[in-house]
């Protein structure tokens, strides 16, 4: 059974930032044991500020009159027994002007009974060795701090860590933008980070970190200038040292989110009305960034492009994870004036610039990579059936059955759903029932009616057909989570569904007819209304909903 140790050095104890870290790592840790072992780890944790640990007195007392012992009887002999008990002994602190904290540094220093008061030869500066075996024992150094990066901060704790270990002999973990741990509203970003945490520590305890784990802990949540301005803001203070209101200085980190990349060649002015305390502050959407306006007296004098008008609390519960954006739309819980186009992309505006900080390069070259669908490859084959099988039978179907054929040639940087491969079954049984010598004016009519079965029977299937299509235009996959996204497009299917079922009616009559070869001109007249229609109805839907 592995002993840990862990010494957590910040004054704030377990409410400090670090200690967030730490509990993943531990957490890392004790899964691979559990794993390799079945036996959990043996985990102490001290908390320095619960200590009694004096300074140290420089008398020497420990290496000449009391050797291995101190003269300062508090708490720091039991930490001694601790330390030489523990397999992996984890430092756990915040960075305090570019240093460890001073408690810690007490503990640090009165470390030297550890010590023989004679020469080492090892130390090309000079040293001491140790007094005990401490061979096979393990360190691992944690630590946040308040600035954008790590890098550069912390040359004092390395210089320090590398005279009591060794250069190479322990294990560091520094990250910057330490404050984001505490702000739920972040959790999102925060606990992904902690995940990777979680899985550095299993990998430690398994032999060491990977270097594709490291990279990624190694790089900054946000954006230097989102987290500054983020910084900036949580103190609540303006620059005129004035006091902000709470839910001011909440907008304003809100706004500090903003991703420039997503401006779209004009302003966006989205106002943020607090209905339960009445007060509205703007948010400037603009080429270079973001700012916040409060409301003057007489109201702003321009109207804004979106307007939200939603209780603080609700905001708050959205912007923390507790309760979903769309779901609470849905809900009713807030209300949407003005282009409803911000809040279909939302994540485009206030969470690009936080996923494109952390992503690993290789997770994010996969991510623009991956194949996305096309709903005219599932078009294209009932397309040339209808014309073509319309004028000659055997030649449509002939045309007809190549096109299925080569479909997967044109879908190699497509993904294809389960639509696109019924389209080629059902297409390809139409053309082998013409070529068996079933009359076309029963032929063609029915291929309608499958045609419209397929739509009408995926209403009833956790993903209508038409947002595996159109979710592309609307976050991917993660629209499929968005509720309104999903019951404008059950709503599309159906209609869509509807049509292509009663087209075989007239497609029969006309089919009698002199007509007969223009029937695949003539059904796409309604087809290209429909198309109109839905245009319009995922614009105006969404907003219809979001009014309330």
């Amino acid at each position: 059974m592995m002993n840990i140790l862990v010494i957590n050095g910040s004054p704030k104890g377990e409410r400090s930032n670090t200690w967030r870290l730490t509990r993943a790592f531990l957490e890392g840790m004790s899964v691979h044991e559990k794993t390799a072992c079945r036996q959990a780890p043996s985990i102490e944790a001290l908390s320095v500020g619960n200590l009694d640990i004096k300074p140290c007195l420089g008398c020497f007392s420990c290496w000449s009159k009391t050797p291995g012992t101190c003269c300062l009887h508090d708490d720091m002999q039991a930490v001694i027994k601790k330390m030489l008990w523990a397999d992996v002994t984890i430092w756990s602190f915040p960075l305090y002007y570019f240093d460890v904290p001073g408690p810690l540094k007490n503990l640090i220093d009165r470390q030297l009974p550890m010590a023989l008061p004679f020469m080492s030869a090892e130390a090309e500066s000079g040293g001491h060795p140790s007094r005990y075996d401490m061979s096979g024992k393990r360190t691992v150094v944690i630590s946040t701090c308040g600035f954008y990066t790590a890098k550069g901060n912390y040359s004092c704790v390395t210089s320090l860590f590398d005279r009591l270990c060794a250069q190479d002999g322990y294990t560091a973990l520094f990250c910057g933008q330490g404050e984001l741990f505490r702000v739920r509203e972040l959790s999102e970003k925060t606990d992904e980070y902690l995940s990777w945490v979680r899985k550095a520590g299993e990998e430690f305890a398994s032999g060491g970190i990977t270097q594709k784990t490291r990279t990624y802990l190694d790089q900054n949540l946000f954006p230097r200038d989102v987290f500054e301005a983020m910084a900036d803001a949580s103190w609540g203070v303006s620059k005129s040292g004035q006091k902000e209101d709470p839910s001011l200085v909440f907008t304003r980190q809100m706004a500090a989110l903003y991703c420039k990349e997503a401006w779209s060649g004009h302003d966006i002015v989205l106002d943020m009305n607090y209905t339960d305390i009445d007060t509205t502050y703007r948010i400037v959407l603009g080429e270079n960034g973001s700012r916040v306006e409060e409301e003057p007296a007489g109201g702003f004098a321009t109207d804004s492009t979106t307007r939200i008008n939603t209780p603080l609390s609700v905001w708050r519960s959205i912007a923390s994870g507790e309760i979903a954006g769309d779901e609470a739309l849905m809900r009713h819980l807030y209300s949407v004036e003005g282009d409803f186009d911000l809040m279909m992309h939302w994540d485009s505006y206030f969470g690009a610039a936080s996923a494109g900080a952390n992503a690993d390069e290789a997770q994010t070259a996969a991510s623009k990579a991956e194949p996305k669908t096309n709903m005219m490859l599932l078009l294209v084959p009932w397309i040339v059936f209808w014309v073509a099988a319309a004028i000659d039978g055997f030649w449509g179907s002939l045309a007809s059955m190549a096109t299925c054929v080569l479909l997967p040639v044109l879908m190699y940087r497509t993904k294809a759903t389960l639509y696109d491969r019924l389209s080629g079954a059902g297409v390809g049984a139409c053309c082998i029932a013409l070529l068996a010598g079933l009359s076309p004016i029963l032929v063609i009519p029915a291929s309608y009616f499958l045609f419209g079965l397929m739509w009408a029977a995926s209403c009833f299937t956790k993903v209508p057909l038409t947002a595996h299509y159109s979710k592309n235009s609307y976050n991917g996959d993660a629209a499929l989570r968005n509720p309104i996204f999903m019951k404008t497009n059950r709503i599309l299917t159906a209609a869509w569904g509807i049509l292509y079922l009663v087209t075989p009616t007239w497609t029969y009559l006309i089919m009698q007819t002199n007509a007969a070869g223009f029937v695949g001109a003539i059904n796409s007249i309604l087809p290209a209304l429909m198309g109109a229609f839905t245009a319009w109805f995922q614009a105006w839907y969404p907003r219809h909903i979001a009014r309330g």
